[in-house]
């Protein structure tokens, strides 16, 4: 039989194939030059976003220089308003240089900052550490006019101060809700940093919440990475919608931006511009509690279910608190309806209500969920936090105590308490670590309360079964619950 062999011509083949790889090559550099200008686009989208949101508000915001006449003390910087030359108010908050040592019987002293208008009649939304007891106040508008303005109202505990300049259909910034702003969102700060007006700069939320701060008596800031320096305070915090989610008013950090910069929060800021422009000053209601936050220890104690929530360690004689009932050692988890996470957010959501307003508090008494009503009084001024044998050392606790007799109670200032008072604290003790220092008192271990040493070393007994106390404490005008740990030798 014969057989034939067909020959394949490889020529062709290898054409095919050699097409296919020059295809492939080709079509890399393509996709990724693809995916480059797709970048590209989405960054030049960013950019027109955040140039028409400049657009938009920029008119709106405003420069702020005031002058006040001091009389010096021998130290220039004793006052906020900084030395002769033209400062902005976070050299006196956050540099704290050192006092300038020259004397002047008389001095007109200027800072200088941001603000931004929020009606179309020229009210003017800015912080009362840039305008606050003032002499003169200037607005400096976008193209160039400046004029006078009146100082409306300031409130020194949140740093929010209100002031007007005579106008009609005025550019405004529009309010937004800072509650609804999330951690990671872009924002924009515009102000005059330096003097350099209508400074645009973006940025993100790096978190909610901040307190603790020190700048006011009440905070509860955004902090951003938006470049802020000397001369945003008071100028607007926007969203991508242009509206204001905050004012810009510190920095932390030695001097200058390093990517933290707080702004108070819009449904804050509003709170008190509304009172503000009605009556000038803030009246804020008042419950009479002393609270603190809950700590895993705490919470086990007090039969809550996790750290959510705010303890009650005092309750002042005679106030809202005390007429609804509330206990040294409830805990508050809601306030109107709204979770409460922390003694900071208590606070500052219970001053924001007017005196004589009706507040509702779901709370844990014993284990055990209640709910009752207050009316809240009116803040009262000064201070608001306090209504009001022989030596002993408990090695375990690192501390010694005695009795808290009459005279010694006098005498440190401790009229009508009773417990015992701590005499001696060992460093790097459990006691140490939890704050309590000489002259702290006791009042009571695991809820009973203690009269003199012998009930409180009975208490402290009792308490090594469990392997833990929980002290109740007065120190410094302060009343709070700590946990020390036992053991059961």
């Amino acid at each position: 039989m014969n057989t034939e062999v067909v020959r394949v011509n490889s020529k062709p083949r290898r054409f095919i194939t050699g097409a296919v790889i020059a295809f492939v090559l080709l079509a890399m550099p393509l996709s990724a030059w693809s995916e480059d200008q797709q970048s590209i686009t989405t960054l030049r989208q960013m950019g027109k976003a955040f140039a028409s949101i400049a657009e938009k508000a920029s008119p709106a915001v405003v420069g702020i220089r005031a002058e006040k006449v001091v009389k010096s003390r021998g130290r220039s910087s004793e006052t906020p308003f900084g030395g002769p030359f033209d400062e902005d108010l976070f050299e006196y908050f956050f540099r704290r240089r050192s006092p300038r040592q020259f004397e002047r019987p008389e001095s007109k002293q200027v800072a200088q900052g941001s603000g931004f208008i929020v009606t179309p009649d020229g009210y003017i939304l800015t912080n009362n550490h840039l305008v606050g007891g003032a002499s003169e106040v200037k607005v400096s508008l976008d193209g160039g006019r400046t004029l006078l303005a009146e100082v409306i109202g300031t409130d020194p505990e949140t740093d929010v101060a209100v002031i007007k300049i005579e106008g009609k259909d005025l550019p405004y910034v529009e309010w937004a809700d800072s509650a609804a702003l999330e951690v990671g969102e872009w924002v924009i700060a515009i102000g005059n940093p330096f003097g350099l007006s209508h400074t645009v700069t973006a940025g993100i939320v790096s978190a909610k919440g901040r307190s603790r701060i020190g700048v006011a008596d009440y905070e509860d800031f955004i902090q951003t990475d938006a470049a802020i320096n000397f001369g945003n305070s008071g100028g607007p915090l926007l969203n991508l919608d242009g509206q204001a989610v905050g004012i810009n008013t510190a920095i932390i950090g030695p001097g200058g931006n390093v990517g933290i910069g707080l702004a108070i929060p819009s449904n804050m800021a509003k709170v008190i511009y509304t009172k503000l422009k009605e009556g000038g000053k803030v009246v804020r209601g008042f419950l009479g509690v002393i609270i603190q936050d809950l700590d895993p220890e705490m919470a086990e104690s007090f039969g809550a279910e996790d750290t959510k929530g705010v303890l009650v360690s005092d309750v002042t004689e005679d106030s809202a608190a005390e007429r609804a009932g509330l206990r040294a050692g409830d805990v508050v988890l809601e306030l109107e309806g709204s979770p409460v996470t922390s003694a900071n957010e208590l606070s500052n959501r219970v001053a924001m209500y007017k005196p004589d307003t009706k507040v509702e508090m779901v709370i844990v008494r014993n284990g055990k969920r209640k709910t009752i009503t207050a009316k809240l009084d009116k803040r009262p001024e000064g201070d608001p936090r306090a209504a009001g044998g022989g030596v002993e050392t408990q090695e375990q606790l690192g501390l010694s105590v005695q009795t808290l007799t009459k005279d010694l109670a006098e005498d440190l200032g401790y009229d009508d308490l009773e417990g015992v008072v701590v005499t001696e604290v060992e460093p790097d003790s459990a006691a140490a670590e939890k704050g309590i220092r000489p002259g702290t008192v006791i009042m009571e271990v695991d809820r009973d309360v203690v009269r003199n040493v012998k009930e409180f070393n009975e208490a402290i007994q009792k308490a090594q079964k469990k392997g833990k106390a929980l002290l109740r404490i007065r120190s410094e005008g302060y009343t709070r619950f700590v946990v020390l740990p036992l053991s059961e030798e």
